[in-house]
C-alpha cells in the first residue's frame, strides 16, 4: 500500500524531538508499505468497483491485518490500551499501542463510516489527555481509494475541514498524526475485499 501524505495536527514539533515517536513513525510507514491486497501478494490491489450500492464495492474489516501484523512484530502490543480511569475508554479500544520510554504511542486504522473517525480521533484526543501517551497515528483511506470502499467509510476528505478546530485543541501534550494511504493499483482480476456483516458494510 501506498503512503499518499500525512497531516500533523497536534504539537507537530514532538515528531521531531521524539526519538520514540520518530522510531514509531518508521515503524508505521514500514507497516503501511507491507499492507497487501490479495495477502501475500506484496501489492494492494483493489477491485476498482464502487461500493456505494448493495452487494458493491470493497470492504474495510481484513485491509489492516497485515498492517497490525507487522507492528505486533516490531513490538506493538495489539488491542490494548493504557490504564485510564475514564469509561469512555475500554481495553482493546486501540488497534495497537507501543511502550516506549518515553511514554505510550497509540495507533488506529480507520475501518468503520465518517462517524467512527471523529470517534477515533475524540479517542486518541483522550488517551493522550488522560494517559502517558505522547503520541498518536490515525490512518484512514485517501479521497481516490474510498470510492472503492464501503459507501461513507471515514476518511481524508471529510476529516480535512475539521483540522483547524483539531489544532486549536489546548491541554493535551501528545502528537497527533493523520496518515493518508491509497491503493497501488487496480484490477478486476482481484477478489474484492470481502465485506463484514453488519451495519453500513452490508450495504
Amino acid at each position: 500500500m501506498r503512503l499518499l501524505e500525512h497531516h500533523d495536527i497536534l504539537n507537530p514539533e514532538l515528531f521531531q524531538r521524539s526519538a520514540a515517536l520518530q522510531q514509531a513513525w518508521d515503524d508505521v510507514r514500514e507497516a503501511v508499505a507491507l499492507t497487501d491486497w490479495p495477502h501475500g501478494s506484496g501489492s494492494f490491489t483493489i477491485y476498482p468497483e464502487s461500493g456505494k450500492k448493495s452487494g458493491e464495492g470493497n470492504g474495510v474489516k481484513l485491509i489492516k491485518v497485515p498492517c497490525i501484523r507487522v507492528l505486533r512484530e516490531r513490538g506493538w502490543d495489539v488491542e490494548q490500551l493504557p490504564d485510564v480511569g475514564s469509561s469512555v475508554l475500554r481495553t482493546g479500544d486501540l488497534d495497537a499501542l507501543k511502550t516506549t520510554p518515553e511514554g505510550f504511542v497509540a495507533f488506529e486504522w480507520e475501518t468503520g463510516n465518517i462517524s467512527s473517525s471523529h470517534r477515533a480521533l475524540n479517542k486518541l484526543f483522550l488517551t493522550m489527555k488522560e494517559t502517558a501517551t505522547i503520541g498518536s497515528f490515525l490512518v484512514v483511506p485517501s479521497n481516490r481509494l474510498k470510492i472503492y470502499l464501503t459507501d461513507r467509510i471515514g476518511n481524508i476528505g471529510e476529516l480535512e475541514p475539521y483540522f483547524g478546530l483539531w489544532r486549536d485543541l489546548t491541554g493535551i501534550n501528545g502528537a497527533l498524526r493523520i496518515v493518508v494511504v491509497e491503493h497501488n493499483a487496480e484490477s478486476f482480476d482481484v477478489p474484492k475485499i470481502p465485506k463484514g456483516a453488519d451495519g453500513r458494510a452490508l450495504r
